[in-house]
Parts: structure tokens; C-alpha cells; sequence
């Protein structure tokens, strides 16, 4: 009995050591992981189970990346890195003659702004703009199948295309401005101790097709040589008018970060868009470098300068088109500006002075509110509900404040760190969704595992669907987004795949049709390509032939893209299921050469391989 007793202390002993141990792995486990009250709600609110499908894409710039990053949301999984104005081997953009048409020669650019299409001042899903700060171009992204088909520019007349392309409601135009006042036409040579004379900041207003998308630049403005910074355009009140925020009333010319900031007030620049339009249409303007520009100054009516905060970056339009919303870097405080005031006081000629022979309307009688949101006040997004949300670089924060009286802060949420732009759902719409907003930040220092000195950006979202702002996801992201914009994914109606086209130009759909045709020192080869190999496989040309491959993947199944890369020839493109692409090239090395499928396709994707011999003269 003693022995049977000993034997169940000894067992007990024993179990209660176990769970000790256990317990204290426990709470090492949770503090390694370093488990924080509300992790678990917000990780199950941001959670999209594999096979099941986001709420939202955004569409983030890229930044000197030339590229635009798409998100998924909630979930923030990256979907996709679009190509726009940056070549990709992984996807032959730069490579192929289609992209390289569009792209010039140039190999790089600055993303900043995308814009997507809209209807009635909704998003439809169409088209995505995107500007490029470093070479003055817009591109357009289309949406069907999220490919690159139009690069306007370099644009006459302009330097750093900063402010754009911000879309009109009814997509009619994309605007552009010059952020770096250059003297016109471009290409001219004009000392900078004639800064404030002969150098000039246009605006370019780009007509764009309603049904195809193609945009035309139409005309352009002409503005001192202040730096146009971000822009906005008008809805329902304000429909017809857009607004752009500038730095730099000093007219300054070096030293920026001291002589830019000179004065207490730089401008908001209120366009008036339709008058422009109407201006041109008359034949008001004169040609510079091939485009209309209006003088502002020769045609009343088209141009007007608000008081504004120095510095100012954001230039926001709340939903209903009544407020314009502009902050200024250095101050704490956010204005709003009443459209209806705007508009009162330029009938009425109500100024305060005149700038570069542009009337500056008076402060007091355009501005209802100061909105006091905190430090370094950036950028400013809606939720439809009432309220306002305004990043703040300096103080690492997100203020949420009331649009109307009595125009207060209800809420601030700390971001990490140095917040840039925010974004929220259908947030630049007349109807934004209320749920999600994402702060972009500038810096993720301590965020994320070490990847050296150069560190990830940090994209984080914000749950505002309640009175109290939630962080409740942190994403990596690389460099650099400025902007963003999110749209319902319902809205986007993208094909899985291009439908089979026998009556399209230079495709091939049967083995027979493929063929290598010869003309003098030109060679042109019809090619397909299909699960496992190409048609033709084998490619016999001359050194120095200049040579043209149209290649067809033929698959009309989902996924099904191919690759073609040609072996020592820096030449790589891929092809999506139904797709036409094209190859040009030089035969400038003799020899034989392999060419093969880079995209994998199949279990016999290995042997999807074929041969280019140059033959020695």
C-alpha cells in the first residue's frame, strides 16, 4: 500500500513539473511573439482565407521604381507589380517592340499619382493613369487585362509632371503641371538670374477618349514659375474647376529649403478647367512647341490664387464638391476652403492683391475652417460619413476630424513612422466606402526584419469603420509609393484571357500558318506558341539580318502564359494566353543559339526549346 502510495506522489511530482515546464515555454512563446491586446480581432478582420478573394485592390506607385504595386485589401497581399515606365525581364516589358515603342528609349520613371477612371465621379474600373515626375509623361493602364497600352510624352512644355494626371469626373481630361518652372519651349537656354521672368510652371490639360481611353493633349496654361505640387479636381458643386497647391511664391531659384520659405503664405490655384476649355476652343491661346497655351492673364477667368499655408502639398475635394481641403508642411493646422466662396469671390472680383498679374482672392472670405490636426499635415482623405482624415509627417499620425461644425480633431492613431499620403476605400470619389484607409509611410526603421541599410517602406491599415481609427495590418513594400488609390473589386471586370482573333494582324493560330518569310536582309517569322513547343522551332537567318518575330500563344486556358527568351541575345518576353507580342532584334553574333520558354507552362516545359543559327557571311 506504502509502495502503491510512493508510486502516485512520485507520478504526481511528475506532472506537476511537466506543466510548469510547459507553462514557462508558454510564456516564452508569448513573449518572443510579443502578443498585444486586439491582435487577435484585427488579425481575423484583415484574414482572407486562400481561394477566397479581397474586398478592394489599390493600386500604389511605385515611386523611381517606374512601376505601380497592386494590393489586395483587407488582406494586403501583393497581387501584382504593374509595368509602366520600367522594363521587366520577367514579363518582356521593355523588351517587346510593343513596349518599347511606347517607351522611347527611356528606361526609368518617378510614379507618383495613379488615377483611375471614373463616371459620375465613381470609380468604373476602366482605366488607371499614372503620371511620371522625372520625364513629364502619363501613362494608361487598362484595366481588363492590367497591362501598360499608352505612354503620352515627354509632354511639350512641361518639367517634372508632379501634379497629375488627377482625373475630372466624368474622365473628359487627366491634368498635369510642371513641378520644376523650366523656360518654353523646352529646350530653350535661359540664365537663372532670369528665373522670374522667363521661366514659366504650365498645366496641361490631356483630353481622353471616352471609349478607347486614348488621351490627346489638348491645350495648356500658362503660370509663373511657382512649383506646382498636387492637385485635385472639382465634383458636383465644383464640377468644371481644379485645384492645384504650390510652393515656392518666392520664386526662388536655389537653396529651396530656405528661399522657398520665405514668405508665410504660398497659393492654392484654382483653374478653372471648362473656361480653359472653352478659351482654346476659340482660338485664345498661342502655340508653343505645338500646343495651345493660355495666357491667364490675356483671358480672365481661367486662373486664381488662394492664400494658403507655405508649403502646402495636399489639395483635397470633399465628396460632395463643396470643400477644398489644403495643408501647409510647416503648420498644424489643416485649412478649408468653401467652393461657393471661391466662386462668390471671383465674380466679385473680392482680392487682396494681385501675383504675376493673377488676382489673389481674399484669405478671409474663401477659408471656413483651421482645422488645428497636428504636425506636418500632408494629405487629406474622406469616409463619406462626415469625417475628414489628414496625415501628419511630423507628429507619425493619422488625425480624423469633423467636415463642419464645429470642425474638430475626434481622433488620432499613431502610424510608424513619418506617414507620406493615405488612401482610403473609394476615397476620391463622391461616395468613398467608409472602412478601410491605408497610411503610407515614409520610414519603417524597426517594423520588419533587417534587409540592410536600404529599408522597406511600411504601408499600414486603418480600420475606420468605428469612432475609434484601428492599425490592425503592417505590409512591406518597396520603394517608394507615394500615393495610392483603392477601388471595389467588383468594379474591375479583368479577362482571364484574349480571345482567339484570326482577323488579327501578323497572328498565327495553326502549325500550318507559321512560317519564316525573307525580304533582302529582312526577315519576318510568324510564330506560335502552345503546350509543349514552338512552331517554328528552328530559325535560320544571316549575320546582320534584321529580324521580326510576331509569336502567338495560342492557349485559351486560364494561366497558360509562355515565355520566349533567346540565349545571349538579352531578349525575353512573355506572352499571355491568345496573345500576339513582338520581337526585333539585329543578328549581330554569329553562331547557334537557343531560344526557349521561360514561363513555366507544363510537366514537358523543358522541352519547350528550339534553335536561331547565324550563319558567318
Amino acid at each position: 500500500m506504502r509502495t502503491l502510495h510512493r508510486r502516485w506522489l512520485v507520478m504526481a511530482a511528475t506532472l506537476l513539473a511537466l506543466a510548469a515546464a510547459l507553462s514557462a515555454c508558454s510564456l516564452a512563446s508569448q513573449a518572443n511573439q510579443q502578443v498585444v491586446p486586439g491582435a487577435e480581432q484585427a488579425a481575423l478582420s484583415t484574414y482572407v482565407p486562400g481561394g477566397k478573394l479581397d474586398e478592394f485592390y489599390m493600386f500604389s506607385s511605385g515611386g523611381h521604381s517606374g512601376q505601380v504595386f497592386v494590393y489586395g485589401i483587407p488582406s494586403m497581399r501583393r497581387l501584382r507589380t504593374l509595368d509602366v515606365f520600367t522594363s521587366d525581364p520577367a514579363t518582356g516589358y521593355g523588351y517587346s517592340g510593343e513596349s518599347r515603342a511606347m517607351m522611347q528609349g527611356l528606361t526609368w520613371g518617378d510614379t507618383h499619382h495613379p488615377a483611375l477612371s471614373e463616371t459620375g465621379g465613381d470609380y468604373d474600373g476602366r482605366w488607371l493613369f499614372i503620371n511620371d515626375n522625372a520625364n513629364s509623361r502619363i501613362a494608361r493602364i487598362d484595366l481588363q487585362n492590367f497591362q501598360t497600352r499608352q505612354i503620352l510624352g515627354p509632354i511639350p512644355n512641361l518639367s517634372g509632371l508632379h501634379g497629375g494626371p488627377f482625373v475630372t469626373p466624368n474622365t473628359e481630361y487627366v491634368f498635369g503641371s510642371t513641378r520644376f518652372a523650366i523656360p518654353i519651349p523646352k529646350g530653350s537656354y535661359v540664365p537663372l538670374d532670369q528665373y522670374a521672368e522667363k521661366y514659366f510652371s504650365p498645366v496641361a490639360g490631356v483630353k481622353v477618349d471616352k471609349t478607347s481611353g486614348e488621351m490627346t493633349l489638348a491645350w495648356q496654361v500658362l503660370l509663373p514659375p511657382i512649383d506646382l505640387d498636387l492637385a485635385d479636381s472639382g465634383k458636383k458643386d465644383s464640377d468644371g474647376w481644379v485645384f492645384f497647391s504650390s510652393y515656392n511664391s518666392e520664386m526662388a531659384h536655389e537653396n529651396l529649403e530656405v528661399n522657398a520659405s520665405q514668405n508665410d503664405r504660398d497659393f492654392l490655384v484654382a483653374l478653372n478647367w471648362k473656361a480653359a476649355e472653352a478659351a482654346a476652343a476659340a482660338n485664345k491661346g498661342e502655340q508653343v512647341d505645338g500646343v495651345q497655351m493660355l495666357d491667364p492673364r490675356k483671358t480672365p477667368g481661367i486662373a486664381y490664387l488662394i492664400p494658403v499655408a507655405k508649403s502646402p502639398h495636399g489639395a483635397d475635394v470633399s465628396p460632395d464638391g463643396k470643400y477644398i481641403v489644403a495643408s501647409g508642411k510647416l503648420a498644424s493646422q489643416t485649412t478649408v476652403f468653401e467652393f461657393a466662396k471661391i466662386k462668390a469671390a471671383a465674380e466679385n472680383n473680392d482680392t487682396e492683391a494681385t501675383f504675376w498679374g493673377l488676382p489673389v482672392l481674399k484669405y478671409d472670405s474663401v477659408r471656413v475652417a483651421e482645422v488645428p490636426v497636428g504636425n506636418g499635415p500632408l494629405h487629406t482623405q474622406f469616409d463619406g460619413k462626415g469625417f475628414a482624415y489628414t496625415s501628419l509627417f511630423v507628429d507619425s499620425a493619422v488625425a480624423k476630424w469633423r467636415l463642419g461644425p464645429p470642425w474638430d480633431v475626434v481622433d488620432t492613431v499613431p502610424v510608424q513612422y513619418n506617414v507620406g499620403h493615405i488612401a482610403a476605400a473609394e476615397g476620391d470619389t463622391v461616395n468613398p466606402d467608409g472602412h478601410w484607409l491605408v497610411a503610407l509611410n515614409k520610414l519603417s526603421k524597426d517594423r520588419y526584419l533587417s534587409v540592410g541599410p536600404s529599408k522597406p517602406e511600411s504601408l499600414q491599415l486603418i480600420d475606420i469603420s468605428g469612432d475609434k481609427m484601428k492599425v490592425v495590418y503592417d505590409a512591406p513594400v518597396d520603394l517608394e509609393p507615394h500615393y495610392s488609390q483603392i477601388i471595389k473589386a467588383d468594379k474591375i471586370k479583368a479577362i482571364d484571357v484574349y480571345p482567339k482573333d484570326e482577323k488579327r494582324p501578323n497572328s498565327v493560330w495553326a502549325p500550318e500558318q507559321a512560317r519564316i518569310e525573307r525580304n533582302g536582309k529582312e526577315v519576318t517569322v510568324y510564330a506560335m506558341a502552345v503546350r509543349s513547343h514552338f512552331v517554328p522551332e528552328k530559325i535560320d537567318v544571316n549575320l546582320g539580318d534584321h529580324v521580326t518575330i510576331y509569336i502567338t500563344n495560342i492557349e485559351q486556358t486560364i494561366d497558360e502564359s509562355h515565355g520566349l527568351g533567346i540565349d545571349e541575345y538579352n531578349i525575353n518576353i512573355q506572352i499571355d494566353p491568345g496573345e500576339t507580342k513582338t520581337v526585333e532584334f539585329t543578328a549581330n553574333k554569329p553562331g547557334v543559339f537557343a531560344f526557349y520558354c521561360t514561363n513555366f507552362c507544363s510537366a514537358l516545359h523543358q522541352e519547350m526549346q528550339g534553335y536561331l543559327l547565324v550563319k558567318p557571311q
